[in-house]
């Protein structure tokens, strides 16, 4: 029988397939008496057997998607199952205490992890996420819990509680037709990957998981309507409208290879926002003039521990190729406030939005910030890639990023490692940035106007909290009058100007930012074509 429920809308489009739920990984353990602890013991070295047989066709698995060194994470988890302190310590716990082989396993993955976060040494830091990472699997094998995550065989619509962006990350994304989530904000990563991947999305659905799991659904990304069990009045309706999105997509494809020109001659560059080497293809695909954001977090944020130069160098190098000769626009990482990665072990922070997070954290711990820096300047080498600093607030932060990057092309000179000099920017997304637009120009070759974070930290708004949509208006006359304020005095001091925020792909807008004088637009990779389509039909001489 039918069911509708209804959302949030986050990005447009109509998707129809079976629905596939996301299951979180976490379990929940409780401490039971037991009388034969051998047998338990055995439970657990079964289970045991069972997890590193699934870690063994995981590495399989990445070593063919994603390369040998972001496999490698699944053999170090092996060989923590085989560790003899760790098996010793489950045993001990479940014959002297005479409990559950599931609250030894989590009791031990706890007392591990505890014991490596406060090691001195960075490597044995990186694996405290890791121990409890084997033992929320060995604890999910011995309760009987069924697959955690993403495991749809065929593309489907997603439905989860939320997804955090290290979720985003590792999910097969050829598999997702839709988002659906109970929680979230239009500004969430799980919102801004829907539109890099061009598919409808809502947020804030309350739906019942009862008996949904490879049910047919629909969703209306444009009214929030989430349908499942359409009946088939409903479905045919459903498949006409994807019909006639999919002939608008057609034509806009007719706009590929032509100029982004208003009827009055004015050009502007349209470039688009990726979050990894794969995104790149969609980048082509929609005739981007080039990279304005490649958000290299993600790099950070699919890893177990810190990415190395090569590992980096070698993503960076890739997107630089692929893009031949294109601009490539790499801002640094941006970890902290909803980008948590466990093995930076970040102090809780009541205010992460206005925490120590990105530029602060590179500042702070340069040797992280130098291997990055390195990497990007030695892909500069294979096309033409520019660098962009996040979160800048003063003058005094450029000066010190310079300083930096000028101890780093020592090193390469020293090695003798080619590199290119590479155009410096910084994202304008505090106020202070923008009041300060006009000095900080004079240090940089440009600015990238990241609408997202100067309209929370404008209006004081959490954009990460789903209450406060109503009032965290990116149209808010103070956000336009702070952008048009950063291009006229980026242009003073001498930089050039783009808007690499979510409110660039607004075409209502494009119009006036064209007024602005603003020099680039970066968008998702499906936004491309309709905001050049956008620029085609204004004219500025009016």
């Amino acid at each position: 029988m039918q069911k509708e429920y209804s959302g949030k809308p986050v990005f447009g489009g109509i998707a129809i397939g079976k629905v596939t739920i996301y299951h979180k990984k976490e379990s929940v353990v409780k401490r039971e008496k037991v009388d034969d602890v051998e047998a338990e013991v055995k439970r657990y070295h079964d289970a045991s057997e069972k997890a590193k047989e699934q870690l063994a066709q995981l590495h399989d698995k990445a070593l063919k998607e994603v390369g040998e060194a972001n496999a490698a994470v699944f053999e170090v988890h092996q060989m923590m199952l085989d560790d003899l302190d760790y098996q010793e310590s489950v045993e001990n716990i479940i014959r002297t205490q005479n409990v559950n082989a599931e609250f030894a396993v989590a009791t031990t993955g706890d007392n591990f992890s505890e014991m490596f976060a406060n090691m001195d040494d960075d490597y044995m830091r990186g694996r405290a996420a890791d121990v409890k990472d084997i033992s929320n699997r060995v604890v999910g094998i011995l309760s009987g819990a069924g697959a955690t995550g993403f495991t749809a065989t065929e593309p489907s619509i997603l439905l989860a509680d939320d997804l955090a962006p290290s979720e985003t990350v590792q999910l097969d994304k050829s598999l997702v037709l839709s988002f659906v989530t109970r929680h979230g904000s239009t500004n969430s990563h799980t919102a801004i990957l829907a539109r890099t991947m061009n598919i409808p999305a809502l947020i804030g659905v309350d739906f019942s998981e009862d008996d949904m799991e490879g049910h047919m659904g629909i969703v209306d990304g444009y009214t929030g309507r989430f349908i499942v069990d359409p009946d088939d009045a409903v479905l045919a309706e459903y498949k006409e409208k994807k019909e006639e999105e999919e002939e608008k997509q057609r034509l806009l494809q007719e706009l590929k290879g032509k100029p982004n020109v208003t009827k009055d001659g004015t050009e502007i560059n349209v470039y688009a926002n990726i979050g990894s080497v794969k995104d790149v293809a969609d980048v082509l695909k929609n005739d981007a003039g080039g990279i304005g954001l490649f958000r290299s977090e993600f790099l950070y944020l699919g890893c177990d521990d810190y990415p190395s130069e090569e590992d980096q160098f070698r993503a960076y190098k890739t997107v630089a190729e692929n893009m031949a000769g294109k601009r490539v626009i790499i801002r640094t990482l941006d970890i902290g406030a909803d980008k948590q990665v466990d093995y930076f072990h970040l102090d809780h922070e009541d205010n992460p939005a206005m925490g120590f997070r990105a530029i602060r954290i590179c500042l702070k711990r340069p040797e992280i910030f130098k291997t990055q820096l390195r990497a990007i300047y030695r892909a500069s080498y294979y096309g033409n890639i520019s660098i962009m600093f996040p979160m800048i607030i003063s003058v005094d932060e450029v000066k010190k990023i310079k300083e930096i990057i000028a101890e780093v092309k020592k090193e390469l000179d020293d090695q003798k490692i080619p590199y290119k000099d590479c155009e410096l920017g910084i994202m304008v997304e505090t106020p202070a940035a923008v009041w300060m637009a006009e000095e900080l120009a004079k240090e940089v070759d440009f600015f990238s106007i990241g609408t997202n974070d100067l309209t929370q930290y404008t209006l004081a708004c959490d954009r990460q909290n789903p209450n406060l949509e109503d009032f965290a208006d990116p149209h808010n006359p103070a956000v336009l009058r702070e952008i048009e304020y950063t291009i006229k005095s980026g242009h003073k001091g001498g930089a050039w100007v783009g808007i690499c925020g979510e409110l660039g792909a607004d075409t209502t807008l494009t119009e006036t930012f064209l007024r602005m004088g603003v020099d680039e637009l970066s968008v998702s990779p499906s936004r491309v074509l309709a905001v050049r389509n956008a620029i085609r039909n204004t004219d500025l001489s009016k």
